[in-house]
């Protein structure tokens, strides 16, 4: 396991075959500059602990969707910090697009928090709807379904408490039950997952291209400020430019990024 109990970045995919136009809400002066996207998900390590924000998706389905190159599952590369599958007690879900949800089954003894808003929109007929059908892995919701009847789901409305350390919020926005995690550590970090893609739109008040509700993903963005307060970390769910602002460790390929430690 590693020797520091901390905040870790895990880029699992990444796709450079897109353009910032696919990024930003509504018209953007600079829409066919290239902008690359990356995928992680967040551990939370302590002792011999893992609380996982985020499960990701698959190979399979980085093969079915294309144009993301994978590096490794979840599973995978937190074995790359000494830890097994085994030792995740609890998976966080900020919501379940498909890059979220993807490698629930290679932790079945964990159990999964997530908002009650969100599994219940999920659930609704307007989840099939339009523009809404291609962000859902419906395998991922079945696995979801198997966890509720195991007792191994929890569902929360609004904020939330893991443990001292760890909080949960419910920001909404991006879509209808998005939830952050409020890590306090030395300085304390906000995992503001899609509640800020990039450093870009929370920066430049500027919401991502898909929208569940607009008022909300800027409510959302005030809320992360709020929760990050003057001296904290807020992590944007999928840029690039984390990597540079939390480098890897050294020998682990540029994979495990530290945020913060306890």
């Amino acid at each position: 396991m590693t020797d520091q109990d901390g905040v870790y970045a895990l880029r699992y995919a990444y796709r450079t075959a897109s353009v910032r136009g696919e990024h930003f809400y509504g018209h953007d002066d600079r829409a066919t500059r290239p902008w690359p996207i990356d995928y992680f998900v967040w551990a939370i390590c302590r002792g011999d602990d893992v609380t996982l924000f985020d499960a990701g998706f698959s190979r399979a389905e980085a093969a079915r969707r294309g144009r993301r190159p994978y590096l490794g599952t979840p599973a995978e590369l937190l074995g790359r910090l000494g830890f097994r599958a085994e030792q995740v007690s609890t998976v966080v879900l900020s919501h379940l697009h498909y890059d979220h949800t993807g490698t629930l089954a290679d932790f079945p003894a964990a159990t999964v928090v997530l908002q009650r808003a969100e599994y219940d929109f999920w659930r609704s007929p307007l989840a099939a709807r339009g523009g809404y059908r291609h962000l859902l892995n419906a395998a991922d919701l079945a696995e979801l379904e198997r966890r509720e009847r195991r007792g191994l789901l929890r569902l929360v409305d609004g904020d939330w408490t893991l443990d001292p350390a760890v909080t949960g919020h419910l920001v909404g926005g991006h879509t209808a039950g998005l939830q952050v995690l409020r890590v306090a550590t030395t300085p304390p970090v906000v995992l503001a997952a899609d509640a800020s893609h990039f450093y870009d739109n929370i920066d430049c008040d500027h919401p991502y291209a898909v929208v569940h509700e607009l008022a909300g993903m800027y409510a959302a963005f005030d809320r992360v400020r709020a929760l990050a307060g003057e001296h904290g970390v807020v992590v944007p769910g999928h840029d690039p430019a984390v990597k540079q602002r939390h480098p890897a460790l050294p020998g682990q390929d540029g994979l495990i990024h530290p945020i913060s430690y306890f």
